[in-house]
Parts: structure tokens; sequence; C-alpha cells
């Protein structure tokens, strides 16, 4: 892969961000399947650690929250029964927190549905806001654990929403919030915003489309490719209704990313990694 441009790994990540599976992103650039691997690999790894770091000290009002489906190698119901539980085998849910005024993906968690990856999620989120916020969710039970043990039932306004279903000619749901901790607002009670970026998700990222044979087989890349599309959707994607990335509409960038930006991160962190008077051999090819 070190032999690739940079205009061709660039190349590679918009085919990868743009929602082409990786067998489609072979058969179109003619670079080999390990390769694209190995540049996910690279990008998601850089990706994720740009997120971790940099969504810190947020100034946000209010947030919605909401978990998405998606399977690693086989879905739960073919996991055999001395494997059930195993990590990364079966069932993996995206946690995900959008800022409603800037769009941004603001913390995202991989793992089950239950309290635990709940309240990880929950206690990632709190850690990287400073103001008192409120927060929507839908109506998953151990959210509200999860809020209570991350930001305390005092010092966030948190409401669900609620969906029931009626009877009558037309057949439909109402839905209506209610207020679990603190006093939120009505008018923003609603989670429209994390809803349409699943939406996103599914249409951007290969790997959560239904009904595919381009899902993970692996949950390490699973996490590769989560962690580049939030990146991708963040920084270098133009959110059509805010005419400019969120975080631009956030205040943590100025102008629009590129892949070639990417690939600098990843070749940054290459040249750190080399120690101080650690020679790079030279590998001489011989010619075919």
């Amino acid at each position: 892969m070190n032999c690739l441009s940079v205009r061709k790994r660039a190349e590679l990540l918009s085919l990868l961000c743009e929602g082409c599976s990786i067998a489609t992103i072979t058969r179109h650039t003619g670079a080999h399947k390990m390769t694209i691997l190995a540049l996910l690999k690279d990008a998601g790894a850089v990706c994720a650690s740009y997120l971790d770091r940099e969504l810190r000290g947020l100034r946000i009002r209010r947030v919605q929250a909401d978990e998405i489906w998606s399977f690693v190698y086989m879905k739960e119901k073919r996991v055999p029964a001395p494997f059930k539980g195993f990590p990364g085998l079966g069932d993996a849910w995206l946690w995900l927190a959008i800022c409603t005024d800037s769009k941004l993906i603001i913390s995202h968690h991989v793992g089950c549905r239950g309290e635990k990856s709940a309240t990880a999620f929950v206690k990632d989120l709190a850690s990287r806001l400073v103001d008192r916020i409120q927060l929507s969710t839908d109506g998953h039970r151990p959210y509200i654990t999860a809020v209570e043990a991350a930001f305390y039932s005092d010092s966030v306004d948190y409401a669900m929403i609620a969906k029931h279903a009626i009877v009558s000619e037309s057949d439909g749901s109402e839905v209506f919030g209610y207020p679990v901790f603190g006093e939120p607002d009505p008018y923003h009670i609603n989670t429209s915003y994390i809803e349409r970026y699943n939406l996103t998700v599914r249409m951007t990222d290969r790997r959560f489309t239904r009904k595919t044979n381009g899902f993970s087989k692996s949950i390490a890349n699973h996490k590769h490719s989560i962690a580049l599309h939030i990146f991708y959707y963040n920084f270098v994607r133009v959110h059509m209704a805010l005419g400019r990335t969120p975080a631009m509409a956030a205040k943590l960038a100025r102008n629009p990313w590129y892949y070639e930006d990417i690939i600098e991160l990843i070749d940054k962190k290459k040249r750190d990694a080399v120690k101080p008077g650690f020679v790079t051999p030279i590998v001489r090819r011989r010619s075919v």
C-alpha cells in the first residue's frame, strides 16, 4: 500500500465513504483486497484517534441519541450455542449521539444493546460536554440508568420518545415525548435528526446495508469503517441544509477536509512511529 500515490489512496477512501463494498472497489480500481483493508485499518485508526481527541469540551445545547443494528460475521440467530456472547460475533449495535444544531456526531460506541453498552456510551457522551444539555432518546429502557449514572438526575434535561400503535381506519402510531429527568422543552423532544443520520449510515456504509453480502467479517474492520464514516460525515462531507460541514458549524474546523488530509494523518502517524536513529531499510525490487 505504501507504493500507492496519495491520489490513488484518496480515491480508495472516497469509494469506501460513498458506500462501495471492498469487492466493488477492487473491480473498479484494480487495487488488491488486502491493500484496501490495510488502508481502511490505517484510516479508521487515525480517524478514531482524532475524533476522540478533538471532540472534547463541546458547548452544545440539545442532543439526540439512538442505536442502530448491524452484525459481524453472522447474524445472532446463526451463532452456534458455544459461541453465544462471544465478542465480535453476531449482533453489533452502534450507539450514536448527534447535536441537533450543528449536526455533529458527538459520540459513538459499538457493543451490545444492553445496559452495559448504554452506560459506556452515555458516559463517553457526558465526558465531551461542558454545559447542561437537553437529551432526547427513544424508549429503550437502559437509557434511564445510563443517563442517571453519567449525568446525575439533576444535571440534565432528559426526555424519551414513546410510540403507541393506534387502531383506526388508517393504521398508524401515535408518538409523544415525556420527561424523565429535569425540565426538557417539549418543543425539542424528538429523535428526527438522529434517525435521519441512521439512514445516512445505511446508505454510505456498505456494512450496514440490509440484506447485503458486504457485512463485516471482523469486529476490528467494523469499528474502523464506523470511525472513518463518522469522520467523513463530520469533517469532509458538506451538509446540504447547513451549507458547510458539521465540524465547521460546531467551530471545530475552518474549512472542509479532503481525503488527502486523512492520508496526511496516516502518513504523519507512521512518521511519528519511527524511532529516532532508526533507518528505514530500502527494499530494491527486481525488474520483471
